[in-house]
């Protein structure tokens, strides 16, 4: 279809304005995981580390969608355990057993995010016991180059889903593309600020690493064909980001107070 008559067709850009908001949502995932990484680099590095995380994210997407058949291709499956297990209310297994390449990917990101967020609440609980080599402050020694090959790695993952999403929403090749751009846009405007304000309160980092605890056990899901709604899982982040905001505020008020020299329970 034409670009001019794309243009003037109402349905194409309310699927481009729904697009966009699923893409943006969706990017949430690999702009936590690119902020809790690049925070473990050099001060000096970590602003070019985002921005090439998240170039990389866009170059992946733009690729995929120039292999948009190819990538529709990894929905069929490859192989076929054969396997009956519990079975559902219909009498059908209750998950998947025959897989797709997307499947195995979904389960091998997912499995990835999981080892990843354990091992770095591990450390945070308990650093001197993580096995991991540590700089002069106290914080986990990652090299660049560790860094952006685990963001690619993770961009990758997030890539493959995020064109999936887009070809299930529209037809429309352009749609897809300014869509993803878009997303990829506010990712880059949005890094800095959500690394430096995860930087600053160190409880948001766990409420994070939970977050991406919570992602990887939704996409092994996913792989297995047990779907999980999107809307449940973002409404708890959303939930517990909530409830952790509140939580800053009130400790930030405790430590004015306690500058001003007023009593914990004083209201003025």
């Amino acid at each position: 279809m034409p670009i001019l008559q794309l243009l003037s067709d109402p349905a194409v850009w309310a699927a481009l304005a729904t697009l966009i908001v699923l893409e943006v949502v969706l990017g949430i995932d690999n702009l936590i995981f690119i902020s809790i990484l690049s925070n473990k680099l050099p001060a000096n590095q970590q602003a070019k580390a985002r921005r090439l995380g998240i170039g990389l994210a866009l170059g992946l997407r733009l690729v995929l969608l120039s292999m948009i058949a190819w990538i529709a291709g990894l929905t069929q499956p490859v192989f076929d355990l054969g396997l009956v297990g519990p079975t559902g209310t219909h009498g059908a297994p209750s998950f998947e057993t025959a897989f797709s390449w997307r499947d195995l990917i979904l389960i091998a990101g997912g499995i990835f995010l999981l080892w990843k967020a354990t091992k770095e609440i591990h450390h945070s609980v308990d650093p001197e016991e993580s096995g991991e080599q540590l700089d002069k402050k106290g914080k986990v020694a990652l090299t660049f180059g560790s860094a952006i090959a685990q963001i690619l790695a993770l961009d990758l993952v997030f890539s493959i889903d995020s064109i999936l999403t887009a070809i299930g929403m529209t037809d429309h090749l352009p749609v897809m593309v300014v869509a993803v751009i878009f997303a990829v846009g506010v990712m880059m405007f949005a890094a800095t600020p959500l690394a430096n304000f995860i930087a600053r309160n160190p409880t948001v980092v766990m409420l994070a690493l939970g977050f991406l605890l919570m992602i990887g056990a939704v996409l092994i899901a996913e792989g297995f064909g047990v779907h999980v709604p999107k809307g449940y899982i973002y409404t708890a982040m959303a939930f517990s980001a909530g409830v952790e905001t509140l939580n800053i505020l009130a400790r930030r008020r405790r430590e004015k107070r306690a500058a001003a020299g007023q009593p914990p329970g004083s209201d003025h």
